[in-house]
């Protein structure tokens, strides 16, 4: 279950990722994006690290990667838009590494509103966003028929929980939610909890 450092071709140069396998054949892929590139956030944050391991021990190979301009990726910011376009280039690589397994995307705070936005191009059997800033995504919603978790800790700090509670309910597809009271937005000595429900929703749509 350790990581594999590796290098992808993306849209705008290589991208650094680490990808972990489960024991066994794997029975999926999972890519996982992390947080806002230009406030710190990269593949080893805690909370992406935490979801790549919940869906390898879900027993799916899962590929967290460095957005461009994160860094040993190559490429500049791009606003998020060039981002979206990293996210298909990490799930393209993964499908092409894995052939006719499902895959399934996921997303901490910013990686959570990257992976929305991919969805519907890259059309995963699973959705996991942790966190998402829903500013932006109001015509944003995941296709009917797919597996959908959206985890909110109550006093998030960074991103209203009101409002993505709100924004998550008015969908016309709507996820599962875990609501966590008195958890903030890095889920400080709460990473366990968030793992457990992770892999427990994982475990239910894989099966």
């Amino acid at each position: 279950m350790g990581d594999e450092r590796l290098q992808f071709d993306g849209p705008a140069g290589r991208l650094a990722a680490l990808h972990a396998t489960p024991r066994g054949e794997p029975s999926g892929v999972a890519v996982v994006c992390h947080p806002h590139p230009q406030h710190g956030g990269t593949m080893d944050n805690k909370v992406v690290h935490t979801l790549s391991r919940a869906f390898v021990l879900a027993g799916l190979a899962a590929l967290r990667f460095n957005f461009r301009g994160v860094g040993d990726s190559e490429g500049e910011y791009d606003q998020g838009h060039g981002e979206v376009s990293d996210v298909l280039a990490a799930c393209d690589y993964m499908q092409n590494e894995y052939p006719g397994r499902p895959l399934w995307l996921a997303g901490f705070s910013f990686g959570a509103a990257m992976a929305l936005r991919a969805a519907p191009q890259c059309r995963p059997s699973g959705l996991v966003t942790v966190a998402p800033p829903v500013a932006g995504l109001e015509h944003v919603s995941p296709e009917a028929g797919i597996a959908w978790l959206l985890v909110q800790g109550e006093a998030d700090e960074i991103v209203d929980a009101g409002s993505v509670l709100a924004w998550a309910k008015s969908r016309p597809v709507t996820p599962r939610i875990v609501s966590l009271p008195a958890v903030g937005h890095f889920f400080h000595g709460q990473l366990p909890t968030m793992r457990e429900a992770v892999l427990d929703f994982i475990r239910q749509n894989t099966r």
